[in-house]
């Protein structure tokens, strides 16, 4: 991972987007950035100063931010061979995924040991996920066109709202510009797989970009479940379980000689999935992403965007071809930003979201459509040797009523190499349509699940270096759980504390760097650790240029956790190992290499479900 983590005024760090920010204002960083003033924030490497947008909806560079965030590069993607999204944030800091039976299957994301429905996913700033379970389909988002990923790890609800208690993961898809270029990968490899992904990008005019994307990914997969009548997914089917991918892309943008700039996305995924199950075993899956947004400098100092966007998860569920269900969640959402400089150091956004969730199902549901209004301000400051950045939001929504968070975060650089970081924020969850109104099996009375956080964190360079250390504390209040009648209520309360510890370097032709989180998930009324989660985390990658090549590995590791709420079912804890390699067979040519889970360990990371064994696999790559 590439990991910034210097002070904001250590020497020879500053980018052409810091220079036009202090001698032409905010229009011209903007404009630099190529981007609306929609989201960033980012830790990257010593060497280039990163742009980051979803930390503070603001474009900032690395050294400015004061959260911790982790970005996922293109490049980076592609060097790791990853097939999947679900094990490419596996690993991460603080990052914790659970998986029910390999490529495609129902993945969960846990994120600072919060719950899986405590993290806010965005695509180019639009808000996924289903409104009904609360979840993302991780599983189903092409990697083939993604750009890069940003990873804010804390509470963002004072920015965005509901569901970002452990923090913000923002993926934003890939952007054309410049020559007219086709990209192909073709990967074969164990399990049947077959992968394709084509691209072309390119300029329109000379103020205007496009990108157009096709893939698709075809394998047999494993026996996901190894469940009986009773117990799993209580059911026997030792069979393979397949996964069939179709998805498409597009992105196009037009920069007017006034400063305005027009973009418009469209990101789709189809899929076709099997698995275990007693009652369902099939499904058919939509993702969908469509947003449109506007920028524009109205003066030198006050910058504004607009977004439309539009996004939709769909579920149709069979049980050996026979219909079983249909889930189909829309989620339209407008948001108006505007950032103004006060003085050169001094900036203040304020924003309006709107978001309206619709969910049409064969089943049925009491309601079945709410909205939510958003108000948030923001103040960022640079005062020398001290940063400082204060939010609040105010959302009023038509089910639950209206919900406040604040927060506010504090940095200061101890020399031009390290900079000590601290910060408070409140978050909130909103209940979901299945909590609130599934037959049966609900409660309209549910409030919020709410949090209080505090975290403090030092991080620097030292010989072309970098490090950081953060401990945090989340506490949740208003868990949705059950009671003893087995009714859905705001049960639990939750104590999460941990500790993450990164550090990384390129040492002439390595790129080498770790990570190592250490939580403590707790139930506060039973003393339990919370579900699925592991205690401890390891990560350590090495990677070495060696002209024409390149080979790298990734090593993870995972401490033991429990799959029930009562802690009596044990995971073991695991460490896999993955390689690869790739060779320049010309300028735009490569062909790559991985060996995934090299040792063949066996492993859950939910109870009776399997993850896939070793595996080979071979890529062949155009990129210009």
């Amino acid at each position: 991972m590439d990991t910034r983590l210097t002070g904001r005024w250590a020497a020879n760090r500053e980018s052409d987007i810091m220079q036009a920010r202090k001698h032409l204002g905010l229009p011209a960083a903007f404009a630099l950035l190529g981007v609306p003033t929609f989201f960033s924030s980012n830790v990257q490497a010593a060497d280039a100063p990163e742009v980051i947008i979803t930390a503070s909806r603001v474009a900032q560079t690395a050294d400015e931010t004061l959260a911790p965030v982790t970005v996922i590069t293109r490049q980076e993607i592609e060097r790791s061979q990853t097939r999947g999204l679900d094990d490419l944030l596996r690993g991460q800091p603080g990052v914790e995924v659970a998986n029910q039976g390999g490529t495609g299957k129902q993945t969960s994301v846990f994120l600072r040991g919060t719950n899986s429905g405590h993290v806010l996913v965005l695509v180019d700033g639009i808000k996924i996920g289903s409104a009904s379970t609360g979840l993302t389909a991780f599983q189903d988002v092409p990697l083939s066109e993604i750009e890069r990923i940003e990873i804010v790890r804390g509470p963002r609800a004072s920015l965005y709202g509901s569901e970002a208690i452990g923090g913000v993961i923002q993926i934003f898809t890939r952007k054309g510009g410049g020559a007219m270029a086709p990209s192909l990968a073709l990967t074969a490899g164990s399990r049947g797989t077959w992968q394709t992904a084509a691209g072309l990008s390119g300029a329109l005019g000379e103020g205007g970009w496009y990108r157009l994307g096709l893939s698709q990914l075809d394998t047999d997969g494993i026996n996901a479940c190894r469940g009986s009548a009773t117990a799993g997914c209580f059911t026997t089917e030792p069979d393979r379980d397949g996964y069939r991918q179709l998805a498409g892309h597009a992105r196009l943008g037009w920069r007017f000689a006034n400063g305005l700039q027009a973009e418009a996305t469209w990101l789709q995924s189809d899929s076709r999935n099997e698995y275990d199950g007693s009652f369902q075993n099939q499904s058919g899956t939509r993702q969908e992403v469509l947003g449109v947004s506007f920028s524009m400098p109205l003066s030198s100092k006050w910058a504004s965007s607009l977004k439309a966007g539009r996004s939709l998860d769909v579920s149709h569920d069979y049980k050996d071809d026979v219909p079983r269900g249909e889930f189909k969640t829309v989620r339209n959402s407008l948001s108006w930003q505007n950032d103004l400089q006060l003085a050169p150091e001094h900036m203040l956004s304020v924003g309006l979201d709107w978001q309206e969730d619709r969910l049409v199902s064969t089943t049925a549901f009491d309601k079945n459509r709410r909205d939510n209004l958003g108000l948030f301000v923001q103040y960022l400051a640079d005062l020398g040797r001290h940063s400082l950045e204060v939010s609040a939001r105010r959302d009023d929504n038509e089910q639950f009523g209206v919900q406040t968070t604040g927060g506010a975060a504090w940095g200061f650089a101890l020399s031009p190499a390290t900079r000590l970081t601290a910060s408070l924020g409140t978050a909130f969850k909103a209940p979901t349509f299945n909590d609130l109104y599934f037959p049966g099996f609900s409660n309209p009375l549910l409030k919020p699940e709410h949090s209080r956080s505090a975290e403090v964190g030092v991080s620097g360079t030292q010989h072309g270096g970098r490090w950081s250390v953060n401990a945090y504390q989340t506490q949740v209040r208003d868990l949705i759980g059950f009671d003893s009648g087995f009714n859905v209520v705001n049960v639990d309360n939750a104590k999460i504390r941990g500790l993450e510890l990164q550090a990384g370097a390129r040492p002439g032709r390595w790129d080498v760097s770790g990570q190592v989180s250490l939580t403590d998930p707790k139930n506060e009324a039973t003393d339990t650790l919370l579900p699925r989660r592991a205690e401890r985390a390891l990560m350590l990658n090495a990677e070495r240029d060696f002209g024409q090549w390149r080979a790298g590995m990734k090593f993870r590791a995972e401490g033991r956790r429990f799959d029930d709420a009562a802690n009596t079912a044990r995971l073991g804890g695991f460490a896999t190992t993955d390689l690869h390699a790739e060779y320049a067979l010309g300028k735009a040519w490569r062909l790559q290499g991985r060996i995934e889970n090299v040792f063949d360990r066996e492993y859950e990371t939910v109870r009776f479900y399997n993850q896939p064994g070793r595996g080979a696999f071979l890529t062949l790559r155009y990129q210009p």
